[in-house]
């Protein structure tokens, strides 16, 4: 089986680009839903806007995912290279992608003051991985 070759944070950069990946979709069929498959299909510039505020909120929320795994999938990889992995970096991959969808779903709900502790608890997960690159833990 694949999975057993994968080191845990592989394991939870497979997870985390598989649900960043996904985010997309319950917004998207949204704008199906509000405008009409013809109509969101035929947005040359990509511009159409959504009535419904929690939609909107979401595509910010996979916006913001996609920014966050352009750090987290190059640490965990140059981790993976140079067998840094630990305990405390299989956590931080843990936490990361956990951040990941609790950021998703409490900024979809319009959450502000459990988003930002849930997005810091995140960026402490790659700054453990990129201290553990640099050796300092």
């Amino acid at each position: 089986m694949i999975a057993e070759t994968l080191t845990t944070e592989l394991y939870w950069l497979t997870l985390s680009i598989i649900l960043t990946g996904l985010m997309w979709f319950p917004y998207i069929i949204n704008r199906l839903v509000e405008q009409g498959v013809a109509t969101a299909l035929w947005d040359p510039q990509g511009e159409t806007k959504t009535q419904a505020a929690w939609a909107d909120r979401m595509m910010r929320a996979h916006s913001n995912a996609v920014e966050n795994l352009v750090l987290f999938a190059p640490l965990v990889l140059m981790i993976h290279v140079t067998h840094l992995n630990n305990e405390l970096t299989a956590m931080a991959c843990m936490i990361y992608f956990f951040s990941r969808l609790a950021h998703y779903v409490i900024f979809t709900l319009g959450l502000p003051a459990i988003r930002i502790p849930v997005f810091a608890i995140n960026f402490m997960s790659l700054f453990v991985l990129a201290l553990t690159l640099l050796r300092v833990i």
